[in-house]
């Protein structure tokens, strides 16, 4: 352990847990048609340097194109809805998570994130291991081809 014989100790009224409440989430981002983000965990609202954590709501039939995060780590877990996760070389593996599972990509998986359902959103839960925002679009003939309403959080822009 590191001793601090000259520091004085941190106001943790201050610098301790936050809460923040779900409906004081920060839409203050660019928003995208067929879908709604939200942030609440990043270095500006609360000082997060290591992780970023928000909602993403995406609109019935939503598809991103194929892509990768690059070295980030991203943990998504399923609040409404069925999301059909697609990744491989040529996205040729699938797996489904409904309400109450959660979802793990590591870093440089080709993947594509899909609404399964064409009439109910997909509310989900978004963690990812940095506060940046890495996209790295792939050139891959997706299984599932992405539609007119792409599914666009602080991770995935628009193709």
């Amino acid at each position: 352990m590191t001793e601090h014989h000259h520091h004085e100790t941190p106001d943790w009224r201050l610098n301790g847990v936050r809460v923040i409440r779900g409906n004081d989430l920060d839409p203050n981002t660019a928003q995208t048609p067929g879908m709604d983000r939200r942030a609440a965990i990043n270095a500006a609202r609360v000082g997060a340097q290591k992780i970023w954590a928000g909602t993403v709501t995406i609109h019935p039939d939503a598809k991103t194109g194929a892509h990768h995060h690059g070295a980030l780590e991203s943990v998504i877990y399923v609040v409404r809805g069925r999301a059909r996760m697609r990744w491989g070389e040529k996205l040729e593996y699938v797996a489904e998570a409904e309400a109450g599972d959660f979802i793990f990509v590591p870093p440089y998986v080709p993947h594509q994130e899909i609404n399964a359902s064409t009439d109910e959103p997909l509310e989900c839960v978004l963690v990812r291991s940095d506060n940046e925002a890495v996209v790295v679009n792939l050139d891959i003939e997706p299984v599932e081809k992405p539609e007119a309403v792409y599914w666009v959080d602080p991770i995935h822009k628009h193709p």
